[in-house]
């Protein structure tokens, strides 16, 4: 569960919100006044490679994606823990009693961006179809999908139909669309998470007339039916432009699950009516670096929102848990602590048999008591002090906290640097610095991800490898460095993992077997008992049987040590004070549709 700041003040409630309220009357939403463009300028500290769906691998890809197409079902706004709601769908879907068919119906009248892909240049109508070409997309190996593991072994008839060499003139038996506005989909087994995974941006509905138009120019020519449709796009900026085909949908503070307890303090009740997308367009600038961002938003006439750098918090913070801003920085911004629903950690590759998985039992024990060197010569509270702020939570195994399966009552054994267990994990290994493996830290280019692997570097010294066998294997970005993990070509990764959707069984399917690269299992773990355990899990509803499961898979991992986990990182994000605005680290979603950057006339 997400948690925001205590309310500082509980606000006046203009009368739209009183009505929702039951307070008092005010018969219709107002739509925003007419004025010049609205702009609002957001910072991410990464680019995406490509806006293709299938290809929405990534956080930044992800905020595109969702910005542009329609998926659905979306998150509210507001809602903690998260909640789901209709958005290309009219409800939620209808489930029969076994789990197996759902049925989606689709809202009438949504239409796809004005776009020369069409005959007529005008946008059509979305139908049903559109999201079962979406789906058959995914598993068309020719895409590089990125997000087929979401559905393997789920969908009756859609692995065979990929089998099968993946003819979209071929129906699927389990993706039917009973009309324009009816989708049915048939499940081989219960899949509770199902519906999480329909709201992702993987799950866009996609007109093929634009694929075929766009060709392999698709990937930066996205058309969708979202709020956005992309204007311009570079690798420092995209430029999003209000659809105008977007249909008619206003902001209402209740349905968005709004809390004034916890809430009030954003000012979010300014938002209450006006029509979405709120802004006419947004900008988003892709800044690798923490300092560039902060030089942006502190200059005040760029962008809007940004995070604090590391190096700079004691700087413009006078308190860290609750988040105070020093005086002067208190007048400019609106600032909040944003937790994490995810996890920082480093993969092993076991793949490579130098240091994962290997055929000889012997070997494989050898490697086992490496991997525990490493993780205890890992010196996770100090990482948390020097690159976040001291106020990430670090917390064993790979369930974050407020998600079924955690477990409080872990040890601490694993999260605990102890170089003396390391250096007794080497000597009972029969590691010596001159059989110890080269290790290949690998990560994209960036001053901060330098830093990373020089404290790496250092704790592994302190453990006793030698110097020249740890190297930094950089990459030019990410798109560079997630093909190679994907091509099981590094050794160590590091990765942070935002969940997809709030269940732990999105983080534990990481170290899946069949999910081995280049699907979502990067450190290509494969054991037998996690196997099968997961298998039994992902058909169960949520239940005291399951969360035991969880557990024991959770166990799984602090044993076998395919990863070194992890962290949950707490980041200090501040927007101007002329910015209505409540982000939110994930699930990812729209949440670009929702900032308004207001002038005089509005306080």
């Amino acid at each position: 569960m997400m948690t925001f700041p205590r309310a500082l003040a509980l606000l006046a409630l203009p009368a739209c919100l009183a009505a929702v309220l039951g307070v008092s009357g005010c018969k219709r939403p107002f739509s925003n006044r007419a004025q010049d463009v609205s702009v609002f300028r957001f910072s991410d500290n990464g680019a995406p490679v490509t806006m293709d769906p299938v290809q929405s691998a990534t956080q930044y890809a992800n905020l595109m994606t969702t910005s542009i197409y329609d998926q659905l079902y979306e998150y509210k706004y507001l809602a903690r823990p998260y909640e789901l709601k209709p958005r290309l769908a009219e409800a939620l879907p209808e489930v029969s009693a076994d789990g197996l068919v759902y049925t989606v119906r689709f809202k009438k009248g949504v239409r796809y961006a004005d776009d020369e892909c069409f005959p007529d240049g005008r946008g059509r109508e979305v139908v049903a179809e559109d999201w079962i070409y979406a789906m058959k997309r995914m598993f068309d190996p020719k895409n590089l999908p990125q997000g087929e593991w979401l559905w393997q072994g789920k969908i009756v008839g859609l692995d065979e139909w990929k089998k099968a060499g993946s003819d979209y003139s071929k129906s699927i038996e389990g993706l039917q669309a009973l009309d324009d506005h009816t989708l049915r989909i048939t499940l081989n087994k219960p899949f509770p998470q199902l519906v999480y995974t329909l709201a992702m941006g993987y799950a866009s509905a996609t007109p093929r007339e634009a694929v075929e138009h766009y060709g392999r120019e698709f990937a930066i020519h996205p058309v969708g039916s979202g709020p956005y449709k992309l204007k311009k796009f570079s690798t420092k900026k995209a430029v999003l432009v209000r659809n105008s085909n977007y249909r008619e949908e206003f902001f209402d503070l209740m349905e968005e699950g709004y809390d004034p307890a916890t809430q009030a303090w954003a000012g979010l009740e300014k938002l209450q009516g006006r029509r979405i997308p709120i802004m006419d367009s947004a900008e988003v600038y892709f800044m690798k670096e923490s300092m560039t961002r902060w030089n942006s938003l502190n200059k005040g006439t760029e962008i809007h929102y940004g995070t604090i750098p590391t190096e700079l918090t004691h700087m413009v913070t006078d308190k860290l848990s609750p988040l105070e801003l020093k005086p002067e920085y208190a007048k400019k911004f609106t600032a909040v602590n944003l937790p994490e629903l995810g996890i920082v950690y480093l993969y092993f590759n076991m793949a490579d048999s130098k240091i994962g998985h290997h055929p000889d039992p012997e070997q494989n024990r050898r490697n086992l008591l490496l991997r525990k060197a490493i993780r205890a010569g890992y010196d996770w509270p100090q990482r948390n002090r020097r690159f976040y702020n001291g106020i990430a939570n670090v917390f064993p195994g790979t369930i974050p906290p407020g998600l079924d399966g955690f477990d409080d009552a872990l040890g601490s054994e694993s999260i605990t640097p102890d170089y003396e267990s390391a250096k007794a994990y080497l000597k009972e290994g029969g590691w010596t610095s001159d059989n110890l493996p080269v290790l290949d830290y690998n990560g994209v280019a960036s001053v901060l991800n330098t830093q990373f692997y020089e404290q790496f570097r250092g704790w592994m010294e302190k453990i006793g490898y030698p110097r020249k066998k740890i190297k930094y294997v950089p990459f030019a970005t990410f798109g560079d460095y997630n093909k190679a993990v994907k091509k099981r070509e590094c050794t160590l990764i590091g990765m942070a993992w935002g969940l997809d959707y709030p269940d732990a069984e999105n983080v534990l399917q990481l170290f899946y077997g069949p999910n081995g690269s280049p699907g979502s299992n990067s450190s290509n773990f494969n054991d037998p008992e996690y196997n099968e355990l997961f298998k039994k899990s992902g058909v169960m509803q949520p239940g005291p049987e399951r969360t035991g499961i969880y557990r024991r898979l959770n166990q799984i991992i602090i044993e076998q040590v395919p990863a070194v986990c992890g962290l949950a990182r707490n980041t200090p994000a501040l927007w101007h004070k002329n910015v209505v605005f409540l982000p939110s680290r994930n699930p990812h979603g729209s949440l670009l549709k929702y900032a308004y950057v207001f002038d005089d006339s509005d306080q």
